[in-house]
């Protein structure tokens, strides 16, 4: 790692960043046009749900591969590749005429999107100080939740004016436009001999080091588990409301126009972009007590679902907003798990370890998005959904998030009797 901070490194960082924005905003478009997507391919929940749980479970399952590809590749050459998948994904739903077409799209953008987080988590060890690494990656998760702010206001304007056709096709351009203006700015390493020397990984490590091997290194960590499942309880409630059942259950279960369901996403772009720097310093300072902290705010997270749903008649729009703006401050404290990641695994396998951890929120959020659609579906029996259907749906959100919770204990337990010294 650099002794210190340079303007080179922050032009990388800053390039780079504005790469997984585009991400973020691909990623959480369709958030934004569900409804509308319900009435264009003639669907219900459940079938809705599966634009999601595919988008997410692709990114989630291309991880692992992915990561072995930014650390095999560069984060550069991944960066570009999979803005252009994903920008080609946008274009092919803004045209796509049929249910399935769609499906394909989001196929396209979940691979892409993949790409993104890993790359920029691959750049920071090389390019800043060791001090600063923590901080530079709650920056990045913080600054790469503005993609929500473009989806909620200027992407939601121009589909209720333009239309579907003209709003994703947009996307899918600029996203393109961007990944090839970084792919100018950014670099792998600041000197590659410099870089491995000072890392201490000989010239032929990374090639040296099987396929197999690597995943091996990743599979057997506690540590990447340990990020797995703070990434997953942390992440998924907040998940599956941006990125799908917010939406629906704003307009249909509480009556919100519009512009209030814009209004509400905005604050959680602001939560999580205010808390990113806090919890990158209270994750630098917690240490191997990172795990106690994520299961906190991941406890107080889906404590405020279940309080805000357990209300007989819809809350106020001011009430969701609060709990909305709390829940979004505590998210990123699922972000804890790479900053362990970074620190106890070989940096030959750096980008791996990340995905794997990485995969956590995304597949909690794909089982629990696609799992209250179900019961959305089976509780509102073919009618329009109500509040009622929505209270109860929500359940299933808290049912994978305790998975997570208990991975979390789990692996607790098993790095702290590692850590015990043996008499």
């Amino acid at each position: 790692m650099p002794n210190r901070l340079t303007r080179r490194a922050m032009v990388v960082w800053l390039a780079a960043v504005a790469v997984y924005v585009v991400a973020i905003t691909g990623r959480t478009s369709f958030g934004v046009a569900g409804v509308m997507a319900m009435g264009r391919f003639e669907i219900d929940a459940s079938r809705l749900a599966v634009f999601t749980a595919v988008q997410v479970g692709v990114y989630a399952l291309a991880q692992i591969p992915t990561g072995m590809l930014v650390d095999k590749f560069g984060p550069r050459a991944l960066l570009l590749a999979g803005a252009i998948v994903m920008g080609l994904g946008q274009i092919l739903l803004a045209f796509a005429p049929a249910y399935w077409m769609a499906i394909a799209a989001r196929v396209l953008i979940g691979a892409g999107d993949a790409t993104a987080f890993l790359s920029v988590m691959r750049l920071i060890p090389v390019w800043f100080p060791a001090k600063r690494a923590p901080l530079f990656s709650q920056l990045t998760g913080a600054l790469g939740q503005s993609g929500q702010f473009i989806s909620a206001v200027p992407f939601l304007y121009m589909l209720n004016t333009t239309g579907w056709t003209w709003a994703f096709l947009s996307l899918g351009a600029v996203g393109i436009l961007i990944a090839a203006a970084a792919w100018i700015c950014i670099s792998d390493t600041p000197d590659t001999a410099r870089s491995q020397r000072s890392l201490k990984v000989p010239a032929a490590a990374g090639p040296r080091l099987s396929l197999g091997m690597r995943l091996r290194m990743v599979l057997r960590s506690v540590t990447a588990w340990q990020g797995v499942w703070i990434h997953w309880s942390n992440l998924s409630p907040l998940n599956i409301f941006l990125l799908l059942w917010g939406v629906p259950l704003m307009k249909l279960g509480m009556g919100l126009s519009p512009s209030a369901i814009a209004t509400v996403l905005i604050t959680a772009t602001i939560g999580s972009v205010c808390a990113g720097p806090l919890h990158g310093l209270i994750s630098a300072r917690a240490g191997r007590h990172r795990d106690v902290v994520a299961l906190a705010t991941s406890l107080l997270n889906c404590w405020l679902f279940i309080w805000f749903l357990s209300s007989e008649q819809p809350r106020s729009q001011a009430t969701l907003m609060v709990m909305i703006l709390v829940v979004a401050l505590l998210t990123p404290a699922a972000n804890y798990g790479f900053d362990s990641v970074r620190e106890k695994l070989q940096y030959s396998v750096l980008a791996t370890g990340t995905g794997l951890a990485n995969m956590g929120g995304f597949i909690a959020t794909m089982l629990g998005a696609q799992l209250l659609g179900s019961i959305l579906d089976w509780h509102a029996g073919g009618k329009e959904f109500r509040w009622a259907d929505f209270q109860v749906a929500w359940w299933a959100v808290v049912v994978v998030w305790a998975i997570g919770a208990i991975g979390i204990v789990v692996c607790a337990k098993k790095i702290r009797t590692q850590q015990t010294p043996k008499t």
